[in-house]
């Protein structure tokens, strides 16, 4: 279930949808013109979240590859119609992660506008 009902839901979705490999839960909560920056083992990443859906739709879920993957929410920062969360996760693809979401609410949904990302080996 596709849960977008505060911003924290919406990032504890985007948590599972990754934990599975839910390229279309993940597609449903990325507002349509997200954008996504961030490096990737040193390498400079710029542009939208569709690199992102073919990684996870080609790449084993840990649910599949049995990764302990884990993800903390350290730290959020909301208003009524804007969030920004910081997302830490571990094991995912081999790699950890420090994640900075910007969230906006749309109607009744929050939708992710914005990831800046890191990845560290662990």
């Amino acid at each position: 279930m596709i849960d977008q009902s505060s911003a924290t839901a919406t990032i504890n979705t985007y948590v599972e949808c990754c934990r599975q490999g839910n390229v279309e839960g993940l597609q449903q909560i990325f507002h349509q013109q997200a954008t996504m920056y961030g490096y990737l083992n040193g390498e400079l990443m710029l542009g939208t979240p569709e690199v992102f859906y073919q990684a996870v739709s080609t790449a084993p879920s840990p649910v599949v590859s049995g990764e302990p993957y884990h993800a903390k929410l350290s730290c959020v920062e909301a208003t009524d119609q804007t969030a920004t969360v910081l997302l830490k996760e571990s094991s995912y693809w081999g790699m950890n992660f420090t994640n900075s979401f910007q969230l906006i609410k749309t109607g009744d949904k929050w939708f992710i506008v914005s990831k800046l990302f890191q990845s560290e080996q662990p």
